[in-house]
């Protein structure tokens, strides 16, 4: 097991990976299947979440290749929520995340992200179509809660990536119902899971469940 530098263990093999605007850990699977994914965090947190940690090491040893990276705003500062006129330099970072895992030659390389982190992979994916195979977002954030009017679905229209939604059921920040109703206005194939009775958080128990999930949803639209 190895120590990270914000305390706790990881289970799994990784190791520290850093470039401009990229920092966290890479988790490097024993049986590589050809397939990556970047992983990122939500407004509050930081890629040492035990979901996101949970989600890495469950992926990693399913044979894919795991970058669980920290956003740009925070890698500058350890606490606090993310500016919104800097939201575009946290998807110039997930960008070059993804483009770091290329260099690393996965066959297929995902991008997925809690809250934020997701909400951003979606607006980089409508930025740049082909980027990513598909996307993997956990606990979209498709209203601030008790807001139901203040959608954040207007690129919605834009994305041509598949996606995968894992949302909760008691979600405040957008129920089960709300997310269906959103979900047609993306033009890509997409799908959504629902995890009984939980929140926006998620609980770290919950990887194994998702990575089953995405595998069907990758694989169903591998033909």
């Amino acid at each position: 097991m190895e120590d990270t530098p914000f305390g706790g263990k990881v289970k799994s093999p990784a190791k520290r990976f850093e470039r401009e605007l990229i920092r966290g850990w890479l988790h490097e699977p024993e049986q590589a299947t050809g397939d990556g994914l970047v992983l990122t965090h939500g407004a509050g947190g930081n890629c040492e979440s035990p979901l996101l940690k949970a989600v890495a090491e469950a992926f990693a040893e399913a044979g894919w290749l795991v970058l669980r990276c920290d956003l740009p705003y925070r890698q500058h500062r350890p606490h606090g929520p993310p500016f919104p006129a800097q939201a575009a330099n946290d998807r110039e970072g997930l960008k070059r995340a993804v483009e770091a895992l290329v260099e690393l030659a996965p066959a297929r390389v995902f991008l997925g992200g809690h809250s934020y982190g997701g909400r951003q992979s979606t607006l980089l994916a409508a930025e740049h179509p082909g980027l990513v195979r598909a996307l993997l977002l956990l606990s979209y954030p498709l209203h601030p809660p008790h807001k139901r009017e203040q959608l954040r679905t207007a690129h919605f229209p834009n994305l041509r990536t598949p996606a995968l939604f894992v949302h909760g059921t008691r979600d405040p920040f957008g129920s089960i119902e709300e997310m269906r109703e959103a979900l047609p206005r993306i033009p890509a194939r997409t799908g959504l899971v629902e995890v009984a009775g939980a929140g926006h958080a998620l609980r770290a128990d919950a990887a194994p469940f998702i990575l089953r999930e995405t595998t069907c949803f990758v694989n169903a639209g591998s033909g």
